[in-house]
């Protein structure tokens, strides 16, 4: 199964105070889709918003990517999850997207599966 993650949705699920310091949330989430992703070998991107940072981008290895959108503004990673899964739905035999954004999850075909963003993070154990 191929998963592609809003990395943003998936942090604004919590009300952990992540708006505080985006950068250092991200960092953490990615630090823990990395050791989730050491439990099995399914392929996972995890998308931003903004440019790159290479602090996650040296988190990422293995199974794990991490991709940003490619045009600044809200919700530009929707955009290229939405590109992601053009690329690739078909090709893969299984494909997951995690995200709780409704207007994200109308723009996906039919027959690809959403996880909502709270379940990931329980999934993750955060």
């Amino acid at each position: 199964m191929q998963w592609l993650v809003d990395g943003n949705n998936v942090m604004g699920a919590a009300g952990d105070g992540w708006w505080n310091d985006p950068p250092a949330a991200a960092a953490r989430l990615t630090q823990r889709v990395a050791e989730w992703c050491r439990t099995h070998h399914d392929p996972v991107t995890l998308v931003f918003d903004g440019r790159p940072q290479p602090r996650l981008e040296e988190l990422a290895g293995g199974n794990l990517a991490v991709a940003f959108a490619r045009r600044p503004g809200r919700d530009a990673a929707d955009d290229r999850i939405v590109e992601l899964v053009e690329e690739r739905y078909g090709a893969e035999p299984a494909l997951t997207v995690v995200t709780s954004d409704r207007g994200l999850v109308a723009r996906l075909p039919p027959g690809v599966v959403v996880e909502g963003a709270g379940a990931f993070r329980r999934r993750l154990s955060l």
